[in-house]
């Protein structure tokens, strides 16, 4: 929806786009899951007119190794943006985007999904199948939509997808829920690394959505105690900078991995999870993916050729693998309790207390490698 909206703002007729999702816009809208945006996500947003959300700032990022010495404070005042991230739900901003699209009167399936494709020189031929379709898109879901440029931006679930060049099981558990403590700290933002892997804490309304990285055996566990033995166990991992958890919602729980590698032809091209699928650790998935929308929707734009896929990707390269080798080397490495770990804490201390490094940091996180 953000491709299709950024490619309508920037001439291209309405009526050459199509969107095929496999949800209803209805049921998108009403899904709860939480993410950050970062300061140059919001800038793409805000290109499309999908801005205001309904979301909470983060001025400040906290971030510590469980146990060692040493953390890293990055903070929005040093770095000269309103907010460092923005804290909203996955159904919020696809009502802005649905509506932004609608508007622009961009055609759309839903919901449909695609069986197959067969790619030739000059188009590629989409298979559908669905039980109906908006009345915008003048047609029955069950037909064959032909193309010039495809562009697949769905990638579900790490363990329902097929095995790309770069395959990693991390052998962790992310267990979601959104928490409330007794002493919250306004818009900051925790990242605490454990020895089983990261426990974020994002500020959300009254309280803060909860991202907590185990592997599967604890985050069993952790899933079938009751609401008050929980909370006691996220004290003890997480510690007592909030004072005591008093309240958490009902907790869901999925694998993680990392699934990436390019994933294109002549006339076909993945974006977002589809290209990419990251672990949570520093919140890099859907901002990795807008990044990839803004450089595609100025390229294709220009024509919807081969020519333009094959400059996003070489365009799109070195900010994708930067990104997936620190997400991948955060997730690894700190995920241990070896002795290396009272070094990670002292590198920790050492970014705080220098600034270049704590703005490399923070750029990568705020608007990656554009």
């Amino acid at each position: 929806m953000a491709l299709a909206a950024l490619l309508a703002k920037r001439g291209v007729a309405p009526g050459r786009i199509v969107l095929v999702d496999a949800k209803t816009l209805e049921q998108a809208s009403h899904d709860p899951r939480t993410l950050a945006l970062s300061h140059g996500s919001r800038q793409i947003l805000e290109q499309v007119g999908a801005w205001p959300l309904a979301c909470t700032e983060i001025h400040q990022i906290h971030v510590s190794r469980r146990g060692q010495f040493g953390r890293s404070l990055i903070d929005r005042a040093e770095h000269h943006v309103p907010a460092l991230g923005y804290v909203t739900r996955y159904g919020d901003i696809v009502t802005a985007l649905g509506a932004v699209c609608q508007r622009a009167g961009i055609a759309t399936l839903r919901p449909a999904r695609v069986l197959g494709h067969t790619e030739h020189a000059e188009h590629v031929e989409l298979r559908l199948t669905g039980d109906e379709s908006d009345a915008d898109a003048g047609g029955d879901a069950g037909r064959t939509l032909r193309a010039a440029i495809v562009v697949q931006a769905e990638g579900g679930l790490f363990d329902q997808q097929e095995g790309r060049s770069l395959r990693r099981d991390y052998g962790q558990t992310a267990l979601i829920a959104e928490v409330r403590s007794s002493a919250p700290i306004p818009q900051r933002a925790y990242e605490r690394f454990t020895e089983q892997g990261p426990l974020a804490l994002l500020p959300q309304d009254d309280g803060y959505s909860l991202v907590w990285c185990a592997r599967p055996d604890t985050a069993r566990q952790l899933l079938a105690l009751d609401e008050a033995a929980f909370l006691a166990a996220l004290g003890r991992a997480f510690g007592g900078r909030l004072g005591s958890f008093t309240h958490a919602t009902p907790r869901l729980g999925f694998p993680l991995g990392l699934n990436a590698g390019e994933r294109a032809s002549a006339r076909t091209v993945a974006i977002g999870n589809a290209a990419q699928t990251l672990h949570p650790v520093a919140g890099q998935g859907l901002n990795l993916g807008l990044r990839d929308v803004s450089v595609l929707a100025r390229l294709l734009a220009q024509g919807a050729t081969p020519a333009m896929l094959g400059r996003f990707n070489g365009l799109r390269r070195q900010d994708r693998a930067l990104t997936v080798r620190l997400t991948d080397g955060m997730a690894r490495v700190f995920a241990n309790d070896s002795p290396l770990q009272a070094l990670l804490g002292l590198s920790l201390a050492a970014i705080d207390v220098v600034a270049p490094a704590r703005g490399l940091l923070a750029e990568l996180m705020l608007y990656g490698r554009r």
